[in-house]
């Protein structure tokens, strides 16, 4: 089967039938011709004759910072089932939080002919700056919200904000927060700001607010919160930038005798599976990660397709639900 012989079954022009399958605007009435017929018919473009006719395969590049994490795999899942439906395909690189590795898979891909790149962001540097703007296939960063680049990122601001005056309406007052680098600027600058902004519009002082940086797993949460301790024994209020540090946490608090929520109250970021069969079930702001990987996918084909004017200047920030559970 040609490209031709589908247009004509489907009795439309074959430039129709190219951007059905390349995610190109068509009618809903065209489109359903369209499936119908390659349902049919079992066509499959040849990616071979694609690849010397546009430079490009039918891959999208995805740069992951890891990809043991719930919220990586989300985003994956939901850009990886938008880009099926319009015959892409993504190739995986992780970077292990390496800014030298992102830099080397955003040239490598380019390389493979990939037709974009969706990247979860992480740290901003003057070198994956360049890098990113000198790729000659569009970029669209998930996570984080980069001036002068397409994103799709949460509102981690709000979320932590409204977890940590949930903390306060519930009599909590030596509130501490475990965080991440502050080079991340959602999780660990925006997420700290979030917090000390509760603790402003209660009368508290957010400058005494203790911080220690964790790394990004449960282990830094734990030892992180072994540190807090010894800070300050009597604390009573714990918000953790991610749910998986708050995990960590909770094992330290519950070896410290510290019973949750009654000695303390804990939240987390993220809503993990895990989340509500911990014991107590964690307090967490739900960020939607699937719905972030299908919006950056869906903006990728817009990118690839030309729909979109000023698509350098194009941000999509995602809502999130605060998720009251029983560790406040």
């Amino acid at each position: 089967m040609t490209i031709k012989e589908v247009a004509k079954l489907a009795g439309v022009s074959p430039a129709a039938v190219s951007r059905y399958l390349n995610g190109g605007s068509i009618s809903e009435e065209k489109k359903e011709r369209v499936r119908r017929a390659i349902d049919e018919t079992g066509y499959r473009p040849n990616p071979m004759a694609q690849t010397m006719r546009t430079g490009r395969t039918d891959q999208i590049g995805v740069i992951v910072p890891r990809i043991y994490s719930d919220s990586v795999s989300q985003i994956i899942s939901g850009a990886t089932q938008k880009l099926a439906e319009h015959n892409y395909m993504p190739i995986l690189g992780c970077t292990d939080h390496s800014i030298k590795k992102e830099v080397e898979y955003l040239y490598i891909m380019q390389e493979k002919q990939v037709s974009g790149i969706i990247l979860m962001g992480t740290m901003l540097t003057p070198e994956n700056t360049e890098a990113i703007r000198n790729c000659k296939v569009p970029v669209v960063i998930t996570g984080q919200n980069y001036e002068g680049f397409p994103c799709v990122c949460h509102d981690d601001f709000h979320a932590v904000c409204d977890l940590t005056r949930l903390m306060i309406e519930k009599g909590r007052r030596r509130i501490v927060m475990i965080g991440a680098p502050e080079g991340d600027i959602a999780v660990g600058l925006n997420r700290r700001r979030g917090a000390e902004q509760a603790l402003l519009d209660a009368g508290l002082d957010a400058s005494s607010m203790l911080y220690e940086v964790s790394t990004f797993d449960a282990k830094g949460g734990r030892e992180a919160m072994n540190r807090l301790l010894q800070k300050c024994p009597d604390l009573d209020g714990v918000v953790c930038a991610t749910d998986t540090m708050a995990m960590g946490a909770m094992a330290a608090l519950k070896e410290a005798g510290k019973k949750i929520p009654e000695d303390v109250s804990i939240v987390g970021v993220g809503d993990s599976w895990v989340d509500e069969v911990s014991i107590p079930s964690l307090t967490t702001a739900h960020l939607f990660f699937r719905q972030c990987g299908e919006e950056a996918a869906a903006l990728m084909l817009d990118m690839i397709n030309g729909g979109i004017e000023d698509m350098d200047m194009r941000t999509i920030r995602l809502r999130y639900m605060i998720m009251d559970r029983n560790s406040v």
